[in-house]
């Protein structure tokens, strides 16, 4: 009796190992930052997403009523200033009728770019970046990442 119970207790930790393996948490995009100064008191911030394959995140302009869409935020600090908007490529567009729109996204990677003035010789630019990744089958919550951006 003893090792019918060791064997079914055996058998239902290796069932829920199993379950746990696949309920990990997907996270199929990446984010990589950097920063390239332009003159003594100008910057460029690089925001780049490497996305798996199959995945995509909607862009800063997607229209309200639709999925998501990718958002910075940048914390206010006395080094720096933003200086104009945030920058993104011509995303894909297609028309999803989940959402009875045409949506704009990106696949693969994209950089995102932000110019800054700099009012320190260092400085460190932090943030959050708010983002939904879609398959064409399935989407996962919205994410918030922060990042933290060294200026020298």
């Amino acid at each position: 009796m003893k090792r019918k119970l060791m064997v079914t207790g055996l058998m239902m930790s290796l069932v829920m190992l199993a379950s746990g393996l696949r309920a990990q948490i997907q996270k199929p995009v990446k984010w990589s930052y950097a920063a390239k100064r332009t003159s003594s008191t100008t910057a460029t911030l690089y925001l780049k997403a490497v996305l798996d394959e199959g995945w995509h995140i909607y862009s800063t302009m997607q229209k309200d009523g639709g999925p998501q869409k990718t958002f910075f935020s940048f914390e206010a600090a006395k080094g720096y200033a933003l200086s104009g908007k945030l920058v993104e490529p011509k995303p894909m567009v297609k028309h999803e009728k989940v959402f009875g729109m045409d949506v704009q996204f990106f696949e693969k990677q994209v950089v995102f770019t932000q110019k800054i003035v700099l009012k320190a010789k260092q400085v460190l630019v932090k943030g959050t970046v708010e983002f939904m990744a879609c398959t064409d089958k399935t989407c996962l919550p919205p994410d918030e990442v922060a990042f933290s951006i060294p200026v020298k």
